[in-house]
């Protein structure tokens, strides 16, 4: 039977709710790999200013010194994993579509940029709820399906992620989708054309959304009788199409043959060059990555994996073998398990289904416990980031726009960019490429500045017709560049909160400069 349409109702409403209700960033992928890039394919256009700049530009020296200050960015920014071919346009083309519509109803306003691919993500997390509770509820029972699609909607870090424009968002959903139509023993609802088509789209989203979808299909293909049929019939038609897709859809926009699965897979696994952005402990996954990720439903998941029927033993042999795989990775993060949480979700409906005396004190349990973490990380936790472009957009709506200058001297990638301020401002952030050349020596921008800031900027900004107008910085940084600041005439303007838990470069506050001229802005 199908889910009633209150539930989806439910859902919808819930997921909204969710999408407002985070307000923090999480890491710079859910801007820099989908919406910077969205915005530049769609409106990558010089500002008018920029095509004035021959008729107001004297020629000579002064003539390229009033060109450098005046220089206005093509509308949007790459970052380097597009300029190495390591990431596909199939993700940001749909993000892409949504600004190209808001663009011809003229309607691209910067909160619109901002919400309408955040609500669009909220829609698709609200209908993969429902999909798992499809999917239990044609397996089990409604009892026991209703048990799992509460754990879902509870779940801290599910709340946290799914409103996100992350490619692990979009890969979570599919699988979700993917595993509704996956032939487990038992269901008469597996259809290897439709999960095998929506396995093959989240691969091409996201490339390692092969390993968790490796012993599934090795499973199914083992089960088959009619191997040559599913292999065929199903599994080559699937792959051509969906490849073929991803390589016109990359054609177009690289303007050259390119297939960036192969080079994402080579980048990450096969040459592990992801250590660039740091590494941790083989068993990081299970003393850390998955307690954390699953927080109060750990204990509910080991009493659900003890409990569940044998059909599920795949699916917890899918998460072991992923956890185990991204084990021999040095980079581990959090969102890169978060495609099995549902997985996880399942085992924790079964724990709160067969407990018989506690089931109404352990769903309260798991309800306030989780709402803590989902409302702390989503309000409070790294929202400074985002505030400060509301600041930087302030910026666009003065008729000085031609003249502003904002350098961002955070460690890099830390704030969104083009995608929350919407006009050819002129902006500029610290860079951190890896050497893709194997230099040993190499050191990339950011660490170059963080190393002595003081002498950075200084000899950088030599001359006072380069200084950008505004600064952002974290308030850690202050102190040590507190005499540049005062010497070049910088005053502060705003402070921003950012997080209870400084790190490093990180800190607690984020400040807002402003260098005094004739003219302010």
């Amino acid at each position: 039977a199908a889910a009633p349409a209150s539930l989806l109702a439910l859902a919808l409403a819930l997921r909204t709710l969710n999408c407002f209700l985070v307000q923090t960033s999480f890491v710079p992928d859910e801007y820099w790999q989908s919406l910077e890039v969205a915005h530049r394919m769609v409106f990558k256009y010089p500002s008018p200013a920029a095509a004035l700049r021959p008729l107001i530009a004297p020629r000579g020296a002064l003539g390229g010194l009033l060109s450098s200050v005046l220089n206005i960015h093509n509308y949007g920014y790459l970052t380097w994993e597009w300029t190495s071919n390591l990431r596909g346009y199939s993700y940001p083309l749909i993000f892409a579509s949504m600004y190209k519509a808001l663009q011809l109803l003229a309607k691209d306003n910067v909160q619109l940029l901002i919400w309408v691919p955040r609500l669009a993500q909220a829609v698709l997390a609200a209908f993969a709820d429902v999909k798992l509770y499809s999917l239990v509820q044609h397996l089990e029972n409604s009892e026991t399906a209703k048990f799992v699609f509460f754990c879902q909607l509870c779940s801290w870090f599910t709340w946290y992620s799914c409103t996100r424009t992350l490619t692990n968002t979009m890969e979570t959903i599919l699988t979700i989708f993917a595993l509704s139509y996956y032939p487990i023993k038992g269901s008469k609802m597996g259809n290897s054309c439709k999960y095998l088509a929506l396995v093959a789209l989240a691969i091409i989203i996201r490339p390692t959304a092969v390993i968790p979808w490796m012993p599934l299909v090795f499973s199914h293909f083992l089960q088959e009788q009619r191997k040559a049929d599913l292999i065929l019939h199903n599994c080559i038609p699937v792959g051509l199409v969906t490849v073929g897709t991803s390589l016109i859809i990359d054609r177009v926009f690289f303007g050259e043959w390119v297939l960036v699965q192969l080079n994402f897979l080579k980048f990450n696994v096969l040459q592990n060059l992801g250590t660039f952005y740091g590494s941790h402990p083989w068993h990081w996954y299970l003393t850390q990555g998955l307690p954390v990720v699953l927080g109060p439903h750990l204990p509910f998941f080991i009493h659900g994996c003890a409990l569940a029927p044998r059909r599920f033993r795949i699916l917890l042999l899918a998460l072991i073998w992923t956890l185990l795989v991204y084990s021999t990775l040095s980079h581990k993060e959090f969102r890169f398990i978060y495609p099995v949480l549902p997985f996880c979700m399942i085992f924790c409906g079964y724990s709160l289904r067969y407990l018989k005396a506690w089931k109404k004190t352990a769903a309260s349990f798991l309800l306030l416990s989780n709402l803590v973490p989902a409302l702390y990380t989503g309000l409070v936790h790294q929202r400074g980031t985002l505030d400060v472009m509301s600041h930087i957009q302030q910026l666009c709506n003065h008729s000085q726009q031609s003249q502003a200058f904002v350098f961002i001297l955070m460690p890099c990638h830390s704030t969104p960019f083009y995608s929350h301020v919407h006009c050819p401002l002129k902006m500029r952030f610290l860079q951190c490429p890896p050497d893709l050349t194997g230099n040993a020596s190499y050191i990339d921008e950011a660490d170059v500045f963080y190393s002595n800031p003081l002498g950075w900027l200084n000899k950088e900004f030599y001359n006072d017709t380069l200084l950008p107008s505004h600064l952002i910085l974290f308030n850690v940084l202050e102190q040590e560049i507190s005499s540049f600041l005062a010497l070049r005439g910088y005053e502060k303007t705003a402070t921003v909160f950012h997080t209870h838990i400084p790190q490093g470069r990180v800190g607690s506050h984020i400040s807002i400069y402003r260098r005094k001229t004739e003219m302010n802005y």
